[in-house]
């Protein structure tokens, strides 16, 4: 019976079935699928033998990695960036949108937020090339102006100590506009007799944002900090493999390009399966985790 039921309501509803289709069989074919192949981080994958006939080895892999010499540097590369990232970048588009917000003259505001939207619409790949160039020891604006102000300019593109700052701030540039607009989106429905109670009963501007709209703002703030979590070891390894160069390599290997080198670059799949299917268990992890703590102390948790 639960069965015919079910039946029904898909031929009564056929027409939204139809509409999530692609999203379903994209996420099939393209998240799920690829899964079958996380078997290879527990054989040592020989591609004449195939997935299925190659022989299994347990957590060899695992092992070798864990007792390397570079695990250590490459956890401490992975997680300080990604902490920075997170302690810079968190904040800024909340600040941009209380401030959007606040501003009353319309071309200013539009004007504003076109200018803080546009450098997301640029490829990492031009990114990287606008910040190799504007950092260039010879020809970089960024380096003239530095010098013009009387400075000796740091080696920004190979200094290991400047490399973490460099892709952290680049990466604001290029996506704080645009993570304004969730946060936007929550202000946009904030009730205007708030603020119109709060003026009356004497409240500046400061404390309007402070105890109306910064509380509207928590509940997306606490949704976004913990996908950011379960991203901690996330780093994606485009634009750093695009900004990275010997000089540097010390602070910019991290465990996605160090996947990279060793399955593309030096054929070992397995190896690199291995370690990319650690970096996700422990990202998995830290996801279950933080939004554990958040369900139990307050309810904006995603499940």
């Amino acid at each position: 019976m639960g069965n015919r039921t079910l039946w029904k309501r898909i031929v009564r509803n056929w027409e939204l079935y139809i509409l999530i289709a692609p999203a379903f069989f994209y996420f099939l074919i393209f998240c799920y699928g690829p899964m079958y192949g996380i078997q290879i981080a527990f054989k040592n994958y020989i591609p004449t033998k195939g997935v299925m006939g190659s022989p299994w080895i347990g957590f060899d892999h695992f092992e070798r990695f864990f007792h390397s010499y570079y695990f250590w540097d490459l956890i401490w590369n992975t997680l300080s960036i990604s902490l920075y990232e997170l302690a810079i970048g968190f904040p800024i588009p909340i600040i941009l949108a209380l401030a959007f917000n606040e501003v009353r003259q319309g071309f200013f505001k539009k004007m504003a937020q076109t200018v803080t939207y546009a450098p997301h619409f640029i490829s990492v790949v031009v990114m990287a090339g606008m910040i190799i160039t504007f950092l260039s020891p010879s020809t970089g604006m960024v380096v003239r102006l530095v010098e013009a102000l009387g400075f000796d300019s740091p080696a920004f593109l190979t200094d290991p100590r400047w490399f973490k700052t460099m892709y952290v701030f680049s990466g604001v540039w290029q996506s704080a506009g645009w993570g304004t607009i969730i946060y936007l989106a929550a202000l946009a429905g904030v009730d205007p007799s708030l603020h119109e109670a709060a003026v009356i009963d004497g409240a500046s501007r400061f404390q309007r944002v402070r105890h109306i709209n910064i509380p509207v703002l928590v509940p997306t703030m606490t949704i976004l900090l913990i996908l950011n979590m379960g991203s901690l070891f996330g780093v994606g390894f485009e634009k750093i493999l695009l900004l990275q160069n010997p000089l540097n390599m010390e602070a910019s290997d991290v465990i996605s390009t160090f996947v990279y080198r060793s399955g593309l670059e030096d054929a070992q799949y397995s190896f690199s399966t291995a370690i990319g299917l650690f970096n996700s268990v422990v990202n998995a992890a830290l996801l279950l985790l933080v939004n554990g703590i958040v369900r139990r102390t307050s309810e904006n948790s995603l499940w």
